[in-house]
């Protein structure tokens, strides 16, 4: 094999971060992997609009055929989001026996258990760091670095939108209405923001990672989710005074072979490493029996930190590919009954 093809679906932000990153780091992607990964098709309805880096044109089209039905295309990213038609063109991918790589946390929250069953009887692998925590490597913590563990605990801030509308109110004593339209003029937040301030982005997040933690498929109506919509200056005054400090979070735990999940404005101790994440940044707080607590941080989301997450998934679906193997780890850290 002396190339990994490579088709992309989607050209937006995340999906510009992954053409970016292999432009500008290509020779040193290959120096690691041993042949170069090279973007054969990229596939949108907007094929004019100016994204700020230089494609080739004849590597542009509008039909997501071009790319499910090449031979030479091995790994399909698909980076439109929502669940349809993205839901469909991952399952047609894995029908046409190619990996996937995605960082579309709903579609996984929603329809996971249905991909990764078809991914598991076709024989291929699905890549999705880039679902949970931005460019913050917990997908392949929790399913490598930690497998040692039983997971006793999860706190999670997932959504930058929402950290950061509390980091403002909490820093400058602003009202949630006032910092959500700053949000929006930043760019931070969406102009329906009703996914990020009411948790559900959270909460697609926290099924994704109860998935890794437990080896358990857990509908996302199952999960309590309460937003920050209802949060005043005078409740993060009153938190202050007791000595915390109001994040939004994503909560696992695991207590005698039940498990315990939901997303809620929560007080945090301020002497407690997630009160000091500012800003739209993430930060997922893990326990372990053997390992004890560890904490990931970094950017949540975004062009270039996304990107890499995206591409880290690459990297690793191409050597399984050089190798011959696929599914070397299971595909949701445990094996399936």
């Amino acid at each position: 094999m002396d190339r990994v093809n490579v088709g992309l679906i989607g050209f937006g932000t995340v999906g510009t971060g992954l053409v970016k990153i292999l432009q500008e780091n290509g020779k040193v992607l290959e120096k690691r992997l041993g042949v170069p990964l090279v973007l054969k098709r990229i596939v949108d309805q907007d094929l004019v609009r100016d994204r700020g880096v230089q494609v080739n044109p004849a590597l542009l089209s509008s039909k997501v055929s071009d790319i499910l039905e090449d031979p030479e295309i091995s790994i399909v990213v698909e980076l439109i989001g929502g669940l349809e038609p993205a839901r469909t063109f991952v399952l047609q991918a894995i029908g046409q026996g190619k990996h996937v790589v995605t960082a579309n946390k709903a579609l996984l929250a929603v329809h996971g258990a249905e991909i990764f069953r078809a991914a598991e009887e076709a024989g291929v692998d699905i890549g999705f760091e880039g679902s949970v925590g931005g460019g913050i490597p917990i997908i392949r913590s929790m399913k490598e670095g930690l497998v040692a563990n039983r997971i006793q605990a999860i706190f999670g801030i997932l959504n930058g939108t929402s950290n950061y509308i509390l980091t403002e109110m909490t820093q400058k004593g602003m009202k949630f209405s006032e910092v959500l339209k700053r949000a929006q003029e930043l760019g931070y937040a969406e102009a329906d923001p009703t996914f990020d301030v009411e948790g559900i982005d959270t909460a697609h997040k926290l099924c994704i990672l109860l998935s890794l933690a437990y080896g358990v498929q857990v509908k996302l109506d199952d999960i309590y989710t309460e937003g920050i919509t209802g949060i005043t200056p005078l409740d993060i005054e009153y938190a202050k005074e007791l000595g915390y400090a109001i994040k939004l979070l994503a909560i696992a735990k695991a207590d005698g072979g039940l498990i315990e999940a939901r997303v809620h404005p929560t007080l945090v101790p301020a002497e407690h490493l997630l009160s000091t994440v500012a800003g739209p940044f993430n930060a997922i707080f893990v326990k372990g029996d053997a390992v004890g607590s560890t904490m990931f941080y970094g950017a949540g989301a975004g062009m270039m930190a996304t990107g890499s997450a995206v591409v880290s998934d690459l990297v690793e679906l191409a050597r399984n590919l050089r190798l011959g193997a696929s599914r070397r780890v299971p595909l949701l850290s445990y094996q399936r009954e």
